[in-house]
């Protein structure tokens, strides 16, 4: 059974990209929007990892992370952060909400997949 991985991010175009490289490694993906739209389809499905931007509309992505470690079926679920932000407050806000890593946008999807692979819940 494929492991479902969450994108959330405001571009479609990032989440298409994304979604392009987890889906040709064998990962179902689930989208989300922002991070509003991302805690709506947290409904108790399985979910093995959340890659989330930061600055997203309507609740940004530390905001997001500190929600999902509210929540007894996802707390434990690992969250990586994918973003153009790279200032070392951001990464530290983010490192104390729950999320597990950091990746910085452009990024390669061989570095993503890897960044994946070891976070990635069995």
């Amino acid at each position: 059974m494929a492991k479902t991985i969450m994108i959330v991010d405001d571009s479609a175009s990032i989440r298409q990209v994304v979604g392009i490289a987890l889906k040709g490694a064998g990962y179902d993906v689930v989208e989300a929007c922002d991070g509003k739209d991302a805690l709506a389809k947290l409904t108790g499905q399985k979910i093995n990892l959340i890659i989330s931007d930061v600055n997203m509309p309507n609740m940004d992505g530390i905001s997001l992370v500190q929600e999902i470690k509210k929540l007894a079926a996802y707390k434990f679920t690992p969250i990586m952060m994918l973003t153009t932000e790279a200032a070392d407050d951001k990464k530290q806000a983010g490192k104390a909400a729950g999320a597990k890593a950091w990746l910085t946008k452009p990024f390669q999807a061989p570095t993503l997949l890897d960044a994946v692979s070891k976070l990635v819940l069995p």
